[in-house]
C-alpha cells in the first residue's frame, strides 16, 4: 500500500507556487485569455477549485459525491466548463480564497483519509494517492495555462514525476476513450527528469518504448503541447500510435493544442 504523504506534499507545493503567481496578478490580469478557448485566468483558478471541491466530496461524503454525478450525468458537455463560469464570476480575491479553502479542507482530508480507503470519482474509484496525483497533475497544467497567459515560465520541477507515472498509467485508458483496443503489451518508457534523474516505467527489454524529456512527456499527455513540439521518441507502432492519443485526465477525447505556427 503506497503511502500517499509524499505526493499529498507535492501537491501542496505545486498549488502554493500557483498561488503566489494568481495572487502577485492585477485585477486586469484575471481577465486575460488563456490557451484554453473561451478560458481566462479566473476560469482556471475557478476549475481547480470547483474540482478540489468534487473532490473534498469524494473523499468526504460519497453520497453528495453520487448526486454531483447524477447532475453532471444531465449535462455531460456543460457541466465542468459552468462550474468555471461561475466561479469566474466572482471578484479575485473571493476566487481565491474560496481556492485557498477547498484545498486546505482536501489536504487535510487525504491526510486522515483510511489507510486502503478508495474514493469514488468520475472513472474509477481512486485511493488517496491516486486522487492527489490526479489533482496535482491539474493543477500543474492549469497551471502552465496560467503562466501563458502572464508571460511567465515556470521552471519544471520534479514534482512532474507524479504526472509522468499518471501519464503510463493511463495508456490503457486512453486506448479505451478513442474507441481502441489497449495494446497487449507494457512499454518501455525512459524519461529524463529535470533534475537529470532517469523515470524508467514498464519492463527493460519491452521491444516498444518512449523516451524523452519528461517535461515533454508530461505536457503531452496533459495536451499542453503537440507531439510535432516536443523532443519524444516512440519505437514500435502501437508506441507511434500511442503518442498521438496519450491523455492523463478523465473524460472524453481532448482536443489537445495545435503545433507551433499552425494556423489560428
Amino acid at each position: 500500500m503506497a503511502d500517499p504523504t509524499p505526493v499529498i506534499d507535492d501537491l501542496r507545493a505545486e498549488s502554493e507556487e500557483l498561488d503566489r503567481l494568481a495572487a502577485e496578478s492585477g485585477p486586469e490580469q484575471w481577465a486575460l485569455p488563456t490557451p484554453a478557448p473561451g478560458w481566462t485566468l479566473a476560469h482556471q483558478i475557478a476549475h481547480l477549485a470547483w474540482t478540489d471541491r468534487s473532490a473534498l466530496l469524494a473523499v468526504t461524503d460519497a453520497d453528495a459525491f453520487q448526486s454531483l454525478i447524477e447532475k453532471a450525468l444531465t449535462a455531460p458537455d456543460s457541466f465542468v466548463d459552468q462550474g468555471a463560469e461561475d466561479g469566474a464570476r466572482l471578484p479575485p480575491a473571493e476566487l481565491l480564497a474560496q481556492w485557498r479553502a477547498g484545498r486546505d479542507a482536501l489536504d487535510r482530508a487525504l491526510r486522515t483519509a483510511p489507510p486502503g480507503a478508495r474514493f469514488p470519482w468520475y472513472g474509477p474509484p481512486m485511493s488517496a494517492a491516486s486522487m492527489a496525483t490526479a489533482r496535482l497533475m491539474e493543477t500543474w497544467a492549469h497551471g502552465l495555462d496560467i503562466a501563458d497567459a502572464l508571460g511567465v515560465v515556470r521552471p519544471p520541477t520534479d514534482r512532474l514525476r507524479h504526472v509522468a507515472r499518471l501519464g503510463v498509467r493511463t495508456r490503457d485508458f486512453a486506448h479505451t476513450v478513442h474507441g481502441l483496443t489497449p495494446p497487449a503489451d507494457e512499454f518501455r518508457v525512459e524519461l529524463t527528469a529535470p533534475s537529470g534523474a532517469l523515470w524508467a516505467h514498464g519492463p527493460e527489454g519491452a521491444p516498444q518504448r518512449v523516451t524523452g524529456p519528461a517535461l515533454d512527456f508530461c505536457l503531452l499527455v496533459t495536451q499542453r503541447a503537440h507531439r510535432a513540439d516536443l523532443a519524444l521518441t516512440a519505437v514500435g507502432p502501437d508506441a507511434d500510435r500511442w503518442l498521438d492519443i496519450a491523455q492523463a485526465f478523465a473524460g472524453p477525447p481532448g482536443t489537445g493544442r495545435p503545433p507551433k505556427g499552425a494556423p489560428a
